[in-house]
């Protein structure tokens, strides 16, 4: 999966990346331990709070993190659009 992939290429470039498989574990992982992380990648599409929202609550609690929205479904941030986070398209290559 596509998670899997990106721990993979991120460890295999000396970072110490962390999975979290909703919003709602992002944001427990992160309480308290903000200066443990140098960035958040995050996929819009996601079950419960989608990855806009949990961009926003990261952006309101922790404002110097950065956070990179990460999508295959351009038609989302189309409609949505991307309040001003980076995005990366997938497929990724």
């Amino acid at each position: 999966d596509v998670g899997a992939f990106c721990l993979n290429i991120l460890s295999e470039l000396g970072f110490r990346p962390v999975l979290a498989s909703n919003a709602e574990t992002a944001l427990e992982q992160l309480a308290g331990c903000e200066n443990r992380f140098a960035i958040v990648l995050t996929d819009v599409v996601m079950p419960g709070m989608n990855g806009i929202d949990l961009a926003k609550a990261i952006r309101k609690f922790y404002p110097l993190l950065p956070v990179v929205l990460t999508s295959g479904y351009s038609d989302i941030l189309a409609q949505e659009g991307s309040f001003g986070f980076e995005v990366l398209r997938k497929p990724y290559s």
